[in-house]
Order: C-alpha cells, then sequence, then structure tokens
C-alpha cells in the first residue's frame, strides 16, 4: 500500500510540474511586458556576435556576468538564435525538472517539500523561467540536497551556480563557516570547480576578463524595484523636481534619478557588508554557545540571500526566485528548522505574486510611476525587508537560548539520532536532515 502511494505521490507530482511549467512557459511567450526580453534580445544578441566576429563576452571582452553563464546561453541557441528563445525555455524546464528530482525524497511536516517549490515558481511566474537566474538556482537546489551527505558535491554544485551568477557563492560561505569536519571537502570542492572554470577561459585567451563581473556590477545606480530605490520612486510619483524614471543603455535597465539617489546607491555594498559580518558574527556565536549547526546554516543561508536582495541597488524581479535555496534548505533539515522556516515560505508566496504582479504585470504602470503600482512595489519591498529582519532575529534568539547550554551537552544533542518528528520530515538516505558531523 505504501509503495502505491508513493508512486500515486510521484506522478502526482510530475503531473503538477507539467501543468507549472506550461503555464509558466505559456506566460512567458504570450504576456506583455516581454519577459523573455533578455533571453530574445540580449543573450542572443551576445551569441551572435560571438559566432559571427570570434569575440566572446567574458572572454574577448569585459561581462557583467561570470563567465560560466555563458555556457546555458550558446546550449539554448544550438538551434539556432532565432530559436533561442524555445531552445531557453526547454533547457529552464529540463533543470528544473532535474532539481525537482532531487528534491523528491524530502519532506517537512510529512509533506513533499518540493510541492511549496513548485507553488512557489507559479507564483513567482514567468521570470521564474526568463532570465539567468534559473540556472543557477536550479543548480544550487540540487546542491541542497547534498549538504548532508555529500558537502563536496554540494559545495562544487554551488560554486558552479555561483559562476553562473555571483549569489550561490553566499552558500559555499556558509559551509565553509558552519560544516564541521568536512571544509576541506567543501573548499576541495569549490577549487576544482573554480579550478576548471578557470582553466578553460584562461587557454580561450579570457584571463583578463575573468573578474569583470566585478567592476560592471558595482558601477551601477539605483535600479526601480530595489528597496532602497522605493522612496525616490515615491518621489517620482509625486511629481519632486528632479525624480524620475530613466533607461541607462549601458546596463540596460531602467534606473531612478534625484537627490539623494547616488548616496542611497554608495551606501548599498558598506550596509550589505555589515550585515553579512554581522550574521557571520551571529551563527559562530551561537555554534560557540551550542547551537546545533544544522539548526543555524539554513538561517545564515536566509540571511545571506536575503541582504543580498533587501539592500542591493540592483532590484530585478528574478532575484525573488533565489529565497528557494535557502528556503528549501531550511525546510529538509529536520526538526526545529522545519517549523522554523514554515512562515517564511508561507510568507515568501504573495512576496513572488507581488513580484509577478510587478513584472510582467504591470510593468508598464510602474514605469509611469502611477502611484497604484509604487504602492504594490512598494508592499513587495518591505515583505523583502521583514525577511532579513526575521533571519537576523532568528540568529539573536539562537545566541540567546544557546547561552544557558553547556557546549559540551550541547554537542553531545547535535550527535545524537533525530527525534520522531524530524525522521518524518527526511527521507532517501539522507542523515535525518542533520548537518552535525
Amino acid at each position: 500500500m505504501q509503495q502505491r502511494f508513493r508512486w500515486v505521490e510521484g506522478v502526482s507530482i510530475a503531473v503538477v510540474f507539467v501543468v507549472v511549467h506550461a503555464v509558466l512557459w505559456w506566460l512567458a511567450t504570450t504576456v506583455p511586458n516581454q519577459p523573455l526580453g533578455d533571453v530574445t534580445i540580449t543573450y542572443r544578441r551576445w551569441i551572435e556576435v560571438g559566432r559571427m566576429y570570434h569575440s566572446w563576452v567574458g572572454v574577448d571582452t569585459d561581462w557583467v556576468y561570470p563567465v560560466f553563464a555563458l555556457v546555458p546561453m550558446a546550449a539554448a541557441a544550438l538551434g539556432g538564435t532565432a530559436a533561442i528563445a524555445t531552445g531557453w525555455l526547454a533547457l529552464m524546464v529540463l533543470l528544473d525538472a532535474v532539481a525537482c528530482a532531487f528534491l523528491w525524497r524530502f519532506r517537512a511536516f510529512g509533506v513533499r517539500v518540493v510541492w511549496w517549490w513548485l507553488v512557489f515558481l507559479l507564483a513567482l511566474g514567468p521570470i521564474a523561467l526568463g532570465r539567468i537566474d534559473t540556472v543557477a538556482t536550479a543548480v544550487a537546489l540540487v546542491g541542497v540536497a547534498f549538504v548532508v551527505t555529500r558537502p563536496a558535491v554540494a559545495s562544487a554544485l554551488f560554486t558552479a551556480a555561483a559562476w553562473t551568477k555571483v549569489w550561490p557563492a553566499a552558500l559555499v560561505g556558509v559551509l565553509v563557516l558552519l560544516r564541521r569536519g568536512h571544509r576541506g571537502a567543501v573548499v576541495t570542492g569549490a577549487l576544482v570547480v573554480t579550478g576548471l572554470i578557470v582553466l578553460v577561459d584562461v587557454l580561450y585567451g579570457g584571463a583578463p576578463y575573468l573578474l569583470s563581473f566585478v567592476g560592471e556590477q558595482s558601477d551601477r545606480a539605483l535600479q526601480i524595484e530595489a528597496p532602497l530605490a522605493t522612496p525616490f520612486m515615491w518621489a517620482a510619483a509625486l511629481g519632486v523636481p528632479g525624480a524620475a524614471v530613466y533607461y541607462d543603455r549601458e546596463i540596460l535597465t531602467f534606473e531612478v534619478s534625484g537627490a539623494g539617489t547616488h548616496a542611497a546607491a554608495a551606501l548599498s555594498t558598506p550596509l550589505m557588508a555589515l550585515l553579512v559580518v554581522g550574521g557571520v558574527v551571529l551563527a559562530l556565536l551561537a555554534v560557540r554557545r551550542g547551537a546545533r549547526r544544522t539548526e543555524v546554516a539554513p538561517v545564515l543561508a536566509l540571511l545571506f540571500v536575503a541582504t543580498l536582495i533587501a539592500v542591493n541597488k540592483v532590484g530585478s524581479p528574478q532575484y525573488v526566485g533565489w529565497y528557494a535555496v535557502p528556503v528549501v534548505w531550511g525546510l529538509v533539515a529536520g526538526y526545529p528548522s522545519a517549523r522554523r522556516f514554515l512562515p517564511v515560505a508561507i510568507g515568501l508566496l504573495p512576496l513572488a505574486l507581488l513580484t509577478q504582479v510587478i513584472y510582467p504585470g504591470f510593468y508598464d504602470q510602474l514605469l509611469a510611476v502611477r502611484p497604484w503600482m509604487v504602492s504594490v512595489l512598494t508592499v513587495r519591498n518591505v515583505l523583502e525587508v521583514v525577511v532579513l529582519v526575521w533571519a537576523v532575529v532568528v540568529l539573536v534568539r539562537l545566541v540567546r537560548r544557546s547561552s544557558g547550554r553547556s557546549p559540551g551537552r550541547a554537542s553531545a544533542s547535535s550527535g545524537a539520532r533525530s527525534t520522531p518528528e524530524s525522521e518524518s520530515s527526511v527521507q532517501g538516505g539522507v542523515d535525518r536532515g542533520r548537518m552535525d558531523a
């Protein structure tokens, strides 16, 4: 009976996966405001220039992305650049299917975690497939499945994702900091992948441009969707002189101008660094005082990701998809982590839906700085800040809660078997969702 139930459950997830991705595919190719615009215009141009003039971004010229991002773009154009949209969507669905297969074995509260991810993708809309971020997120989700059993593999996958879009490097940092007894394996996995990518790039003559994406990002102004840009978007909506939305033709994105925007953009990087350092200090202090690493790791991962979103001067809608990785990590990490992450997982669904309303839903209204649309953006941005605050508060509570324990007792409890509740939350050969080694 149990085997039959598992078969029915597997078929159900497969059917829903197909339906969700069929809807996303349809939306990506039919709704206004070009949810596939980056693919059909920008990615396509990069590949065409590379093929025609043998001048590849990231190899022969500066580029806004790490060099490994060129691989999926080129793969999507194997059938010709005219069909790059179809090739891209097919590749994204395939990557999501791989991630879905790896997440299948995990449960939280007796429910497959993959159900939440599919609902989250549907709420986020076509942007969940329409950007290079989809590749990094899918690869990182597979990495989460190996955090407990194969930390070197997890690190390698996170690193490959980071060479596609930078943010998963934060996940490697979490493993280095908190994967006790396996730091060597974690570092080795990251170095092997990095070494291979760098070697290939250097052999093709790309050494001078290997890290060009760092400088390309640092010169950006405030993008209109970024939380830091919200006050200036209201200034533009209310007609304050000098406040306006404009298109940056070098970065190819919409930004906001006005008094104070340059100061806010300059504040982004130091504020981000302060939050990251503060999160690391809190996490290490919590562990030192006896908190279980399996509890601390996903919270720190969420803090890193939430920081990269909430205080970034770039607020692209696809960034919201990043949340899936630390949330899934928290849900599969066993009790009490799954219970702690449940409110965040639920709260991210309306956040994702609001993001779809903003883009591609009514992006033209946002560009026209209609007050009602700026209001929607404001609510979404407040929710992003709330997620960051939640992560900080949880780390502080872990420090305070753990201060009453003796490290010896905490270590002993970390090595014990999981409780029955945590055993029901994770299946499939994983060490019951624990990250203590």
